[in-house]
C-alpha cells in the first residue's frame, strides 16, 4: 500500500490563523491593505514606500520603516506573507507583543535599511530601490538558524557536514538565482541583523523588560487586547491568563506551530 501524502486541512489552517498573536495579525492586515491600495492608479504606493537610497533623507526617513510593508503585486505579497507569518508569529510568542512592536517599528527595520543604503549608495554608487518583507524573513531565518546551531551544530548532506547556521546563506543564494528581481544585498543586510540578534550582540536594542511590564500593567494590555502576548512568558504563558486565575498554580504549554514556509523575495524598483 502506497504511503499517503500529507493533506491540507482547512480546519487546522483556520485554527492556526485564529491563534495568531496581535502584532502578527496587524502586520498581515497592513501588508494586505497596502497591496489593495496599490491597485489604484492615482497614488503610486510602491514609489512612496520603497527604500530608494538617493531619496533617503531627514524628510523621507519613513522609508526605512515602510519598505517591508509594500509589495509589487499579488504574487510577491502572497509569497512574503506565506514565509513571514510563521516566523513572525514564533518571534512574537517568544518575546512578547510590545518587544516585537518596538523592534520591528525601530531597529529591526531601520538598521538593515541604513546598512543597505550605505553599501548601495556609498560604496557601490548605485541607486537600486527595494521593497518587500523578505528582508524580515531572512532576519528571522538567521535568528532561527543560530538557535538551531546551538542544539544541532551541523547536518549531513552525503559525506559533507554543513554547519546549521549557514542554511539562510544558502537560501539567499538560491533565491537570488531562482527568483527574478530579488535584492541579494538587501537579503544579506537582513541576515546580518538576524545573526547579530541571534548571537546576542544586538539584544541591547530591545526595550528594557521592566519598562514593558510597567506599560502592560498601567494600561492593562492583557485584559484589554485580545491575542496580546505578555512580555513575561515564563509567568503568564503565551497569551496571558484570565484575571480570576491563580498564576502560581498554572502551567501553560505553548501551542504547536506551522513549519517555515517558502521564502519570499524582495522585488526591485528601477533606479
Amino acid at each position: 500500500m502506497a504511503p499517503s501524502l500529507p493533506q491540507f486541512s482547512a480546519v487546522r489552517m483556520r485554527s492556526y490563523i485564529f491563534r495568531l498573536p496581535l502584532f502578527t495579525r496587524l502586520i498581515i492586515c497592513v501588508i494586505v491593505f497596502l497591496w489593495l491600495l496599490s491597485m489604484q492608479s492615482v497614488w503610486d504606493v510602491q514609489q512612496w514606500g520603497a527604500l530608494i537610497p538617493d531619496e533617503l533623507g531627514l524628510s523621507t526617513m519613513y522609508r526605512t520603516n515602510t519598505f517591508p510593508l509594500v509589495h509589487n503585486g499579488i504574487f510577491h505579497t502572497f509569497l512574503n506573507l506565506f514565509a513571514l507569518t510563521p516566523l513572525l508569529e514564533r518571534f512574537e510568542a517568544e518575546h512578547g507583543t510590545l518587544t516585537t512592536l518596538a523592534l520591528f517599528a525601530g531597529p529591526l527595520s531601520t538598521i538593515p535599511a541604513l546598512l543597505y543604503t550605505f553599501v548601495e549608495r556609498g560604496l557601490l554608487h548605485m541607486n537600486t530601490a527595494i521593497l518587500g518583507s523578505s528582508i524580515w524573513v531572512f532576519t528571522l531565518l538567521a535568528v532561527e538558524a543560530v538557535k538551531a546551531y546551538r542544539s544541532n551544530p551541523s547536518f549531513q548532506i552525503g559525506t559533507v557536514k554543513v554547519p546549521t547556521w549557514t542554511t539562510p546563506l544558502v537560501v539567499v543564494v538560491f533565491t537570488s538565482v531562482l527568483v527574478p528581481n530579488t535584492s541579494f544585498l538587501g537579503h544579506l543586510c537582513g541576515l546580518a541583523f538576524g545573526y547579530g540578534w541571534g548571537l546576542g550582540y544586538l539584544k541591547f536594542l530591545a526595550p528594557p523588560e521592566w519598562a514593558l511590564r510597567w506599560i502592560e500593567g498601567k494600561l492593562n494590555l492583557l485584559g484589554r487586547l485580545p491575542h496580546y502576548v505578555s512580555v513575561d512568558q515564563k509567568t503568564y504563558g503565551r497569551f496571558g491568563v484570565l484575571p480570576s486565575a491563580n498564576v502560581s498554580n498554572i502551567s501553560l504549554q505553548q501551542d504547536g506551530r506551522m513549519e517555515m514556509g517558502l521564502v519570499g523575495s524582495s522585488q526591485r524598483l528601477g533606479p
